[in-house]
């Protein structure tokens, strides 16, 4: 079915354990395709709470994994890509709203080989993007600059991209 729609396509499971294995399954079973994946990116997640019994409030606690944050913005970015073959396996936590398509797509900069944009303009456009400058740590979501070259880490990517100046 998904081959013969040609549309991105969304394959939800009922948790994260089967979500994983379907992610597996399906990334094998199209190789060509994007296949993405979409959980929750909560380790832990407590909500706050008030015990009126004890009058007692306990906050919100929290802890974000940053490889499935990484997952999450690629299936995004995917989908936004115009891809017809994109397939996401998704836990529940599709269902909540990550914001406007249209909103996340002016929060993208496109770059092509020999396409010409002026360094201040690059580096005020990622600065936007909330991507960190860093020099010293090149991480996920930073970017560093060295004469005519700039290095950006896309918050989706294991791999980062250099940009060069001189046409190189």
């Amino acid at each position: 079915v998904i081959e013969n729609v040609q549309r991105p396509t969304l394959v939800m499971s009922h948790n994260k354990t089967l979500a994983a294995q379907l992610y597996r399954e399906l990334s094998d079973f199209f190789p060509d395709n994007r296949v993405e994946f979409f959980i929750s990116y909560y380790d832990y997640y407590q909500p706050e709470a008030y015990m009126s019994a004890q009058d007692k409030y306990i906050e919100k606690d929290l802890s974000i994994n940053e490889e499935i944050q990484r997952l999450r913005l690629r299936a995004t970015s995917s989908l936004l890509s115009g891809r017809r073959d994109v397939v996401i396996i998704s836990s529940i936590s599709c269902i909540y709203g990550i914001g406007s398509p249209s909103e996340y797509a002016k929060l993208i900069v496109s770059l092509e080989t020999g396409m010409e944009i002026p360094r201040n303009t690059l580096l005020y456009d990622l600065v936007d993007l909330h991507y960190n400058r860093n020099d010293n740590e090149f991480k996920r979501g930073t970017f560093r600059v060295r004469g005519d070259v700039i290095d950006v880490y896309p918050a989706y990517s294991d791999e980062g991209l250099r940009i060069s100046q001189w046409g190189d």
